[in-house]
């Protein structure tokens, strides 16, 4: 176990692991079951853990495995502090932990600090009355006049984002399910024990957190209404979508919290690294509160947004705007990327465009892996996304997502990213479970299983392996700058230098070939790729000085 204590100058300027790392994503419930019950568990993760350090990645980001009533599969948490029965004990994450740091991996865990379940104990004495000791550790408010909520708030899963409470004749904010109420963060108390959280899982050894929706950590306290969001030719499904997220959300005051949360970090920073803090940042006005959350030495490591989770297609517009976002300035915080992850749907669903055969899903993703291991900034890696899984069809009658189900048909289901881990092509059950899965295993994705790529020098498995060790190898790729970012129709352009060194990074986004005519030392060439042309969906990376 860590134990605090305050780092030397030059020691927390060295430690920074984290800069330019790749990152595992773990979804608990999806990863590996060890005991047959159907739900993947942290002993199952260990157990499967070689296939993670195998792939050259610098650390893992497992999902909540906390104790939770699990109505939003763990991001409602009723005990910080322990671990859910049907995931495992608190010993077995130790062992986890143990098995990470052998195999030379980080561990960084969720921290759902918004909200908990309404059956946290803290949520159980709030509302009992008015006047007990945690009475103002959540967001209640009384009744307008007429009896209605005491502002037009919605939450993102659609309907009010307030319920009423007859103990205590008030209503409380829920910005998700009515069954995750919201923390007031603003009370100093509230915030003394969410750092007593982290401390707790800072003394088991944990490496870092992911911190989940931290701009929804505050709200407006006079709690005025939301102005509506101008028209737009997207389809509203959900009355969130009609407002501007003004007033129930991203309150100046988060930064400050964040203060407290990074001096805690860095009572436990030492020579063996620093402790890593990226907050997931959505909304509005999301690249503001990135660079608020993680500006100077005082905030977060790193923030990442939606820039590519959601988008339906990738363009090397949507990928030099993204990147121009995060200059390598002083004070500049430090980005993080993903592609996709538990809630957004598979990348080489949405951006494959249409009409893609088998082989062009597969050259598409060793492309789309080939782009995401090139940008500035960490990367984060989806469990599955190194096997090219694809987006798996759930219909409604097995469906567990509540948004899903509450919006039906128009949501897109998350279920359909959280399908089990394919391991074993030849099992029904992808060698996930030897009982039935939570979900079912997609049969296409079940080609893709781990053991049929690992003695395939040709499949994505491989390729991510040495698409990472490249990465690693190479400084301008790992930490440099971002020289030039340039769109040319469906051509994608990317210089990256550092220490003297200077790599071009060209990708054909589109299902055209492309005449070319660039000249350095090959570092990489995929789907065909030369220095005189791109084949659809090609790559080329080059060292030209």
């Amino acid at each position: 176990m860590a134990s605090a204590m305050q780092p030397s100058p030059a020691a927390a300027k060295d430690a920074q692991w984290w800069r330019g790392a790749a990152i595992y994503q773990i979804y608990p419930r999806s990863f590996m079951d060890s005991n047959g019950d159907g739900i993947g568990d942290l002993p199952g993760i260990t157990s499967r853990l070689e296939h993670v350090a195998d792939l050259g990645v610098d650390a893992i980001w497992v999902s909540p495995f906390f104790t939770s009533p699990m109505k939003d599969f763990g991001y409602d948490v009723s005990d910080y502090c322990d671990v859910d029965p049907i995931f495992g004990t608190l010993a077995d994450f130790d062992a986890l932990v143990a098995r990470a740091h052998e195999l030379g991996l980080k561990l960084l865990i969720d921290q759902v600090y918004s909200h908990t379940s309404d059956e946290h104990e803290w949520f159980a004495q709030s509302r009992s009355d008015r006047t007990n000791a945690k009475a103002d550790w959540y967001v209640w408010a009384d009744a307008k006049p007429d009896g209605s909520p005491p502002s037009n708030w919605q939450s993102v899963f659609g309907g009010p984002a307030w319920t009423w409470d007859a103990r205590r004749g008030q209503y409380y904010l829920h910005n998700f399910l009515s069954s995750q109420p919201q923390l007031n963060v603003h009370n100093a108390q509230v915030q003394d024990a969410l750092l007593g959280v982290m401390r707790f899982w800072l003394d088991r050894g944990v490496d870092g957190f992911r911190i989940d929706a931290l701009n929804f950590a505050m709200h407006d306290p006079q709690l005025r209404d939301n102005p509506p969001a101008p028209a737009t030719d997207k389809p509203r499904t959900r009355p969130f979508d009609f407002q501007l997220k003004k007033y129930n959300m991203s309150h100046p005051d988060i930064p400050h919290f964040i203060e407290r949360i990074r001096a805690l970090t860095d009572e436990y920073t030492d020579d063996s690294g620093a402790i890593f803090t990226v907050a997931e940042v959505g909304g509005d006005e999301a690249e503001a509160e990135m660079k608020a959350f993680t500006q100077g030495e005082a905030h977060l490591n790193s923030a990442y947004g939606f820039n590519f989770l959601y988008a339906d297609r990738l363009t090397p517009g949507l990928v030099c705007a993204a990147l121009a976002e995060w200059p390598d300035d002083p004070g500049t915080g430090w980005p993080s990327w993903a592609f996709e992850n538990h809630d957004a749907p598979r990348a080489v669903s949405r951006w494959c465009p249409a009409g893609c055969s088998p082989e062009d899903i597969a050259a598409f993703a060793r492309m789309k892996m080939a782009l995401l291991a090139s940008l500035r900034g960490n990367i984060i890696i989806y469990q599955g996304e190194e096997l090219g899984l694809e987006q798996d069809d759930i219909p409604f009658e097995l469906l567990h997502d509540p948004e899903a189900i509450a919006n039906w048909p128009l949501t897109l289901s998350r279920d359909g990213v959280r399908t089990p881990m394919p391991w074993v092509a030849h099992d029904p059950r992808g060698g996930f479970s030897t009982g039935s899965p939570w979900l079912p295993v997609g049969e296409a994705n079940r080609t893709r299983a781990v053991d049929v790529q690992a003695n395939d020098p040709e499949a994505l498995l491989g390729f991510t392996r040495r698409m990472l060790a490249l990465r690693n190898e190479t400084p301008a790729l790992r930490q440099g700058r971002v020289a030039q970012c340039r769109a040319d129709g469906d051509l994608l352009w990317l210089t990256r230098e550092a220490a003297g060194q200077s790599v071009l990074c060209v990708f054909n986004l589109g299902a055209s070939e492309h005449a070319i005519d660039v000249t350095g030392r090959e570092l990489l060439a995929t789907n065909g790729a030369t220095t005189s042309a791109l084949p659809p969906f090609a790559a080329l990376i080059l060292e030209t000085a």
